[in-house]
């Protein structure tokens, strides 16, 4: 059997090439969504049945019995296609491939600008992160689908700061009622948007790139919100070894010095801090840095942890006196998760240590001291800092 997979462009006839459309009225059977087959030329007068998934598409055609067949995508058959998961289940077939217009190429050209830039993303009914997507300084188009359409993603950029970030909606596409529209990402947090959309962000501002422990004059400051302190700060950015995939918690965040430098270097930080003006404190300073991918959540540890996503890398900047429960709850989100603790008490290290162990933690512990120079008249003398253990955990095992 030979047999022909297409993409229809958008959806309408008009977006087929001249050689799908050919090849649509030669076949003897068609298999596709139902959507696309209702909008088939009138020429195509094929026997058809819809599916949508790889193994279902392979079974129709294996009962096809016919010489020509096709399938149907919507879009470009290389863009984000299903077309990718039937091509290795037809082993037994003659198997051609055409493209079409995808929706991003009818974007591109209906907002007269070139496309090769941007960023392409998929959160037609897939998990996304939208706020981890946009700010690489490009801009982002994504498909979207299900529960996530233009205002879900929208709503997600203004909780994250990003509110004011230009947009722009593609609304049935190739269709009479194609609509595009500009905006802002918060103004269309609370519009509705038809099914086949497009969403479209420019580029967020982008976070300062330089090696870890920025200095800490250049972070805002208020007076009883404690700081991690540069050197610590690049220290246990090391211990933590963050991956540009992970999801980090910063808990007990303060002025969120650890929360924003990690937000440069990985995927989303969850910022967790009790109290109001700290949170205030965050926002100040994630608008500063740009620093998009940290989420700050006000609320006590361990009881808000739950409502977090699994961590790959933790730090525990303050605890409240809770340590210990914080350290298994940080457990049972993830066993696996590299966990960093800062301590100046004696008594907090054999807290954390003792915890960290009965975990089955392996359990790192260094000292750091750190002078930094004071000027006294003409001379420079060295001021002392209280010294900080930084114990580190890690466990071999998968959450």
């Amino acid at each position: 059997m030979k047999v022909t997979l297409i993409g229809m462009g958008c959806g309408s006839a008009k977006t087929l090439t001249p050689e799908a459309y050919g090849a649509l009225c030669k076949a003897q059977f068609i298999a596709g969504s139902r959507r696309l087959i209702d909008a088939l030329p009138a020429l195509c007068t094929a026997r058809t049945a819809a599916a949508t998934k790889p193994e279902a598409l392979a079974a129709l055609l294996q009962g096809a019995q016919c010489e020509e067949a096709c399938v149907i995508f919507s879009g470009d058959t290389g863009f984000y296609s299903g077309a990718r998961g039937l091509v290795p289940l037809l082993t037994d077939c003659e198997v051609r491939v055409l493209p079409g217009i995808s929706s991003m190429q009818a974007l591109a050209a209906a907002l007269q600008r070139p496309w090769q830039g941007w960023r392409l993303v998929s959160a037609h009914g897939v998990a996304c992160d939208p706020v981890a997507e946009v700010v690489h300084g490009a801009p982002t188009l994504f498909l979207t689908g299900g529960t996530l359409g233009p205002a879900s993603l929208c709503r997600a950029l203004e909780e994250a700061g990003l509110g004011e970030l230009p947009v722009t909606v593609g609304e049935n596409l190739s269709y009479p009622d194609e609509h595009v529209t500009a905006g802002t990402a918060a103004a269309f947090a609370t519009r509705e948007f038809a099914p086949l959309s497009v969403l479209l962000t420019e580029d967020a501002p982008l976070m300062p790139r330089r090696t870890p422990g920025w200095p800490d004059a250049d972070f805002l400051r208020a007076e009883a919100i404690p700081m991690t302190k540069q050197e610590i700060r690049a220290t246990a950015l090391a211990k933590l070894a963050v991956a540009p995939e992970d999801i980090c918690w910063d808990i007990g965040a303060g002025t969120g010095s650890v929360s924003v430098e990690l937000a440069a270097v990985c995927r989303g930080v969850w910022a967790v801090e009790r109290k109001a003006e700290a949170c205030a404190l965050l926002r100040q300073n994630r608008a500063k840095f740009h620093a998009y991918p940290l989420r700050i959540v006000e609320g006590d540890a361990p009881e808000v942890l739950h409502t977090l996503p699994k961590p790959d890398a933790v730090f525990i900047g303050g605890s409240g006196g809770h340590l210990p429960e914080i350290l298994r709850a940080v457990y049972d989100a993830n066993s696996a998760a590299r966990v960093c603790v800062p301590a100046i008490a004696l008594e907090t290290v054999q807290t954390a240590l003792t915890t960290l162990e009965s975990l089955g933690y392996s359990v790192e512990i260094a000292q750091i001291s750190v002078s930094r120079t004071k000027a006294a008249g003409g001379l420079h003398m060295l001021l002392a800092h209280n010294p900080v253990f930084l114990l580190t955990g890690t466990r071999p095992c998968a959450g």
